[in-house]
């Protein structure tokens, strides 16, 4: 194995967190052999943390947890202040591979030869493997960037940031756990399901039969289909099959959320 070259330029890496006591840890040690600054934006979790965050060396803020978490990423990306930042989540964790490509880039003197962003490859862990087709796999996010070049427009919670400059995909994969049980893909399902009410109820989509054949039966059934037939979501087998299912049923639930805000309004 050819011997890595000396990192010329420093790195920063960046997390917004909330109750994350779980998963920061194993995060976290995924990267503190490439990290020259820890940086944790926390949405005051009642958990652990923060302690175990600054346990690991990291600079913990604590703030308000934004409805909107990427306000809270947008804040960390703000503080760090040297010319690579790596944005990750506390339910992430960096390979190998990825992590010496990374150290390539770092390593490189001139920083006009490199792209102003990466796209990172994820694997999502759903039901107790990594889901391979369905929609979900590579499932690329811009996480890796020049400092200055990169930002989040903070409007839903799965926007990309937006990059001044070009973007290539970086090496190795970045091992999303998600959803480690079940039980935390719906509570996480009920925070999305929420945010897509709002997102309907102010783009002005108000209950009515039509709405309710769309959002209730017809996008459903479409997710669905398009998951666990069109990418081929039935290869992944009973995780395939949830994944897809659930993924319509999300339409269904953010519809009864718009109708139930729309009640309430009226009362």
């Amino acid at each position: 194995m050819a011997k890595q070259k000396t990192p010329v330029h420093k790195l920063s890496v960046v997390y917004a967190t909330y109750n994350e006591e779980k998963n920061i840890a194993r995060s976290l040690a995924s990267i503190e052999d490439i990290a020259d600054e820890i940086i944790v934006v926390d949405g005051s979790s009642p958990d652990s943390t923060r302690e175990i965050a600054k346990e690991h060396g990291a600079r913990v803020i604590k703030t308000t947890n934004k409805p909107i978490f990427h306000i809270n990423k947008q804040m960390a990306m703000d503080e760090a202040k040297y010319p690579w930042v790596l944005q990750m989540d506390a339910d992430e964790v960096v390979d190998d591979t990825m992590k010496r490509h990374i150290r390539e880039i770092l390593a490189t003197e001139d920083l006009s030869k490199s792209a102003a962003g990466y796209w990172l490859q994820r694997k999502n862990w759903f039901l107790n493997r990594f889901l391979t087709k369905g929609g979900q796999y590579p499932d690329p996010v811009i996480r890796f960037y020049q400092r200055g070049k990169a930002r989040l427009p903070m409007k839903t919670v799965h926007e990309q940031m937006e990059v001044d400059g070009a973007v290539e995909t970086l090496r190795g994969h970045l091992l999303h756990y998600n959803s480690p049980t079940f039980s935390d893909y719906l509570r996480k399902s009920n925070t999305y399901t929420s945010l897509t009410a709002q997102e309907l109820a102010e783009q002005g989509v108000e209950p009515s039969f039509g709405n309710a054949v769309l959002y209730m039966i017809w996008k459903p059934l479409w997710t669905f289909v398009q998951l666990y037939f069109r990418h081929k979501g039935i290869l992944d087998g009973f995780a395939g099959f949830i994944f897809a299912l659930f993924s319509g049923v999300h339409f269904l639930l953010a519809y009864i959320k718009l109708w139930e805000m729309k009640q309430q309004g009226q009362k």
